[in-house]
Parts: C-alpha cells; structure tokens; sequence
C-alpha cells in the first residue's frame, strides 16, 4: 500500500507544479505554439478539470484502500490525454514536442494501474 501512497502522492504534486503555471501562459501558448487559444474555456476548462484530479489523487494517497475505485478513473484521466495526444499527432495534427507530457501521462496511467492492482493485493 505504500507503493499507492507515493505514487498518488507524487502524481499530485507533480500535477500542481505542471498545472498551475497554465493559469498565466495562455498568451505565451498562443505565441509559441500558433495559432492563439480562440476558445480560452476550453483551455482554462482542461486546467481546472486536471486540477480537480490533482486533488482526487491527494485524497487517494491518503487512504489508497478505501479509495481503491477511484483509481480507476485516476488511470482513464492519465489515458485520455496520453492517448489522445499520440493519435493526434499520428494524424498530424500536434507537434512532436507534445509527445513528452503525454508519454509522462501514459507512464502515471501505468503506474496508477499497477496501483490498484498492487492495493487489491494488500488489502485481501
């Protein structure tokens, strides 16, 4: 159980020092990456709904068993974005740079799954 513990944990924080700073780069964003953000909910939509999940993960760290299920989704928000990102710049739709956050994405998606199966094991 601790490996669920540190793992969460770790993923919290890591998620709060990657996600915060977004809240102040959306001009910096549309300037580096053409063409600007048209649709600013969406973006600052993205970054609070990924904030929330930094919270679940804290709340998850914190008693892994009893919030065992919640992993689950944990693993499908890492997979949303991770996936996403690969099959859109196999269409060429993103730039190769954003292959790095999302490969980080996948990797926490693994890392969650092995989570909960490593917490079913502890708590049977």
């Amino acid at each position: 159980m601790r490996f669920a513990k540190r793992v969460f944990l770790i993923a919290a924080i890591y998620g709060f020092v990657v996600l915060v700073p977004q809240y102040f780069l959306e001009q910096k964003m549309g300037l580096d990456h053409p063409p600007a953000i048209t649709h600013p909910e969406y973006f600052y939509g993205f970054a609070g709904v990924a904030l929330a999940w930094q919270v679940a993960f804290l709340i998850i760290s914190a008693d892994p068993a009893r919030y065992r299920t919640m992993m689950l989704p944990g693993v499908l928000e890492k997979v949303g974005f991770g996936g996403a990102v690969v099959v859109l710049y196999l269409l060429g739709r993103v730039q190769a740079i954003m292959l790095i956050p999302a490969a980080i994405d996948l990797v926490w998606g693994v890392l969650f799954a092995v989570a909960y199966v490593r917490t079913a094991a502890t708590t049977a």
